[in-house]
């Protein structure tokens, strides 16, 4: 059998190691052209240009040449304590957040939990909390308890809890059976078996994942506090419109701070259990 003989029967048993079919190439294109049409429209809807985009960029490079050098001005004290504020936003509502998680994980587990219309409405019920965003919940809390920290708290904690409780049941649901069955081999009952067998493996997980939710939320907090929620965003929001551009730098080197030694702290606690753990 010649060279080409030999390359057509392959290309008959192998047709896709030889590249893509012309019915597959012009899928492709048409797929490419209907993104690309896609796009343009998207960016002609939204007003794009360049005349636009260049001017909001030498407006944007004008606020941050007055940004320079930055200063916390004479309420020095009034951003410590905005800051200060939003950490306690964030620890606080994450910390309940986390703790009414952690049963909703596991009644959401499909190892822990076998009855599947429980776990099936649950999630979905979870699923409904998490389509709803922390600034809409924030919203919803100030005009409910009025404007202050408390409104902050509320909606971090709702925001939070669905999206822990997923992470923890799908944490739970990766979780090594063995342990569990050693549990019950022993004697052990079905409390036990979650107690001794899967909690232990889950725990540096969900303290992981609690610890990054409450250095995200220390930065969600001052987004809260734009709308009346307390915290630092206030003292943003009332810089920003009297034009105090200088404090506002100093306020958001102050957040980069805050978060850098949050995420050194929870770094730390991290490393720590995990080797308690192992």
């Amino acid at each position: 059998m010649n060279a080409r003989a030999n390359v057509a029967m392959w290309r008959e048993r192998m047709p896709a190691a030889f590249g893509p079919s012309p019915a597959t190439r012009a899928l492709r294109a048409a797929g490419l052209a209907l993104f690309l049409a896609w796009l343009a429209g998207a960016l002609w809807w939204f007003g794009f240009s360049p005349q636009r985009l260049w001017n909001g960029l030498s407006g944007l490079g004008t606020i941050i040449v007055l940004m320079v050098p930055p200063s916390p001005g004479e309420l020095w004290v009034e951003i410590l304590k905005g800051m200060a504020e939003s950490v306690a936003m964030a620890f606080l509502g994450t910390f309940l957040a986390a703790l009414v998680a952690i049963p909703l994980g596991f009644l959401g587990a499909r190892n822990i939990v076998t009855a599947t219309l429980w776990r099936f409405s649950l999630r979905r019920v979870l699923d409904g909390f998490r389509g709803v965003d922390q600034l809409i919940w924030a919203l919803a809390y100030v005009r409910a308890v009025g404007l202050g920290p408390l409104a902050g708290v509320l909606a971090i904690f709702t925001a939070d809890i669905a999206v822990l409780a997923k992470l923890y049941a799908e944490a739970i649901e990766n979780a090594e059976k063995k342990q569990a069955e050693g549990v019950v081999a022993a004697g052990g009952g079905r409390l036990s078996a979650i107690r001794f067998g899967i909690l232990p493996q889950v725990a540096p997980v969900m303290l992981a994942q609690a610890l990054y939710f409450f250095e995200s939320n220390t930065r969600s907090a001052a987004i809260l506090g734009v709308v009346g929620a307390g915290g630092i965003g206030l003292q943003i929001a009332e810089r920003i419109r009297v034009r105090h551009w200088d404090e506002v730098a100093f306020i958001i080197i102050l957040m980069i701070a805050t978060v850098a030694v949050i995420d050194w702290i929870s770094g730390r606690i991290r490393r720590r259990l995990i080797g308690a753990q192992g």
